[in-house]
């Protein structure tokens, strides 16, 4: 690889903008990943992960790190001390979260307890003197596994703790942490009712604030959706429906506005959605199922914003939806394309989809170019798609077979051409067209007319959100 390849690579990483916003330990992931990719300098890299093992219980990890930094240095006395005190706390958590488990678990009481869980918390205080400060021993427990790298035991501790308690910033500190422990351990199905419990969580405390919170609710509430985009991005790209998941969650009025203020580059993984969910016509056997309204929808909205945000980030996903669907830039959308690729390819999260990404992409710019051209050369298109004269004509073919233009195409093989015959539109359909939605408009146009003045109007009441989540 080139140093000039080395160097563009490193341009678009987005690992170092990411990581801020997650957990040490869903940053281990990332910090693998650019250390595979050699993109940085691999003692820069070692380094970082050294110092998020530093702040975790995973204390073998952090000997590890730094007996590779540090080849001839010994290992400093501190780790010594830091496993043994790890290994006491963990036994008396252990013994202390036991003592609740043992009376959940037991058949009875899991019959006996009910939906309300302050009636709860008064059976097990009644009838076995459990108190909610040992049911808080649950969420101790589960936060110090997590802590030690055990995710699959922290989200059973972690869970029970959510189903008898009532403390709502534990509660919340739980939802994290159950969302961090079934990422880290690849169970995207329950990671994703995580992920909507605690999206639904983060509403409800905004909700129940109203009002009278005060900016700093305000700014919580931005946190704490900036930070669940950013978690999201595992789940939307591991699960099977997450493309769609993630279009229909991100260009949601709240989160687009979170994307907008906090954090633009998520732009590039709505974009790389957009691409993904509109399903390649020449990538399976089957004839391509057709593209939903919504999907199309989310397409057009999406370049919207990418324009709105140009100052802000661009990349070159976001530039070849810019040069294809609002400059029709064919050139500039072909060379676009290749460098997209290779940030796909190279990405954390999109890297899986590269190909997939690409075959879709294709069918992006020839529904474009079909759709603004009569005659169209197959030279010249397989070109513009960056395939050769017999792999781009196989293309174009399946894509005329597949797709509603085998209706109306005609493919000259003779003269290497295809001709696109589109029936006139009706006149009435033309009157529709035109016309869709004038009423709508005029009314709207009413209102604003009929409105009083700015000034005699009575100030709405400000609307802010939860209380700072940590």
């Amino acid at each position: 690889m080139s140093e000039s390849e080395v160097a563009t690579m490193a341009e678009y990483d987005l690992s170092k903008t990411i990581i801020p916003y997650l957990d040490r330990h869903l940053a281990f992931p990332l910090l693998n990943h650019l250390a595979e990719l050699a993109i940085f300098p691999v003692a820069d890299v070692q380094a970082a992960q050294y110092e998020l093992a530093k702040g975790t219980n995973m204390v073998d990890y952090a000997v590890s790190m730094f007996e590779e930094l540090n080849p001839d240095t010994p290992v400093p006395d501190e780790f010594a001390a830091k496993r043994e005190n790890a290994l006491s706390t963990n036994e008396r958590l252990q013994q202390e979260a036991q003592a609740v488990l043992d009376v959940i678990e037991n058949p009875d009481v899991a019959q006996a307890l009910r939906q309300d869980k302050a009636q709860n918390l008064q059976y097990l205080k009644d009838n076995y003197n459990l108190t909610p400060a040992q049911i808080t021993a649950l969420y101790t427990f589960g936060q110090f596994q997590f802590t030690y790298g055990n995710y699959s035991g922290a989200a059973d501790y972690l869970y029970h703790f959510r189903v008898l308690s009532t403390d709502a910033d534990l509660l919340v500190s739980a939802h994290w942490g159950k969302l961090a422990s079934d990422i880290l351990t690849g169970k995207w199905d329950v990671a994703l009712e995580e992920l909507n419990t605690l999206r639904d969580a983060i509403d409800a405390r905004s909700n129940a604030h109203g009002s009278g919170s005060g900016g700093d609710a305000a700014r919580a509430q931005l946190h704490s959706r900036t930070w669940l985009a950013h978690w999201s991005l595992f789940v939307y790209f591991n699960h099977p429906n997450g493309r769609t998941l993630l279009l229909e969650t991100f260009l949601s009025p709240t989160y687009l506005a979170t994307i907008q203020t906090a954090c633009p580059w998520i732009l590039r993984y709505l974009a790389a959605a957009a691409v993904l969910a509109r399903r390649s016509p020449s990538s399976t056997a089957t004839p391509a199922a057709p593209t939903s309204t919504r999907v199309k929808h989310a397409l057009k909205e999406i370049v919207k914003v990418i324009q709105t945000e140009e100052y802000q980030y661009t990349d070159p996903l976001t530039r070849f939806l810019n040069f294809l669907y609002v400059d029709f830039d064919f050139e500039a959308a072909q060379r676009e394309l290749a460098s997209a690729s290779a940030v796909v390819q190279d990405d954390f999260f999109l890297g899986e989809f590269k190909d997939e990404f690409v075959e879709a992409a294709r069918g992006l710019v020839s529904e474009v170019y079909v759709r603004i051209h009569q005659r169209i050369d197959i030279g010249d298109l397989s070109k513009r798609l960056n395939l050769g004269p017999e792999e781009g004509e196989k293309w174009i073919v399946n894509l005329i077979r597949e797709t509603r233009m085998g209706a109306d195409a005609k493919i000259d093989l003779e003269k290497n051409v295809i001709e696109i015959n589109r029936p006139p539109l009706p006149v009435y359909q033309s009157v529709i067209e035109k016309t869709r939605g004038l009423a709508f408009r005029t009314q709207a146009m009413g209102a604003a007319m009929a409105r009083p003045p700015q000034s005699q109007q009575q100030q709405a009441p400000t609307t802010v959100g939860e209380e700072k989540i940590e």
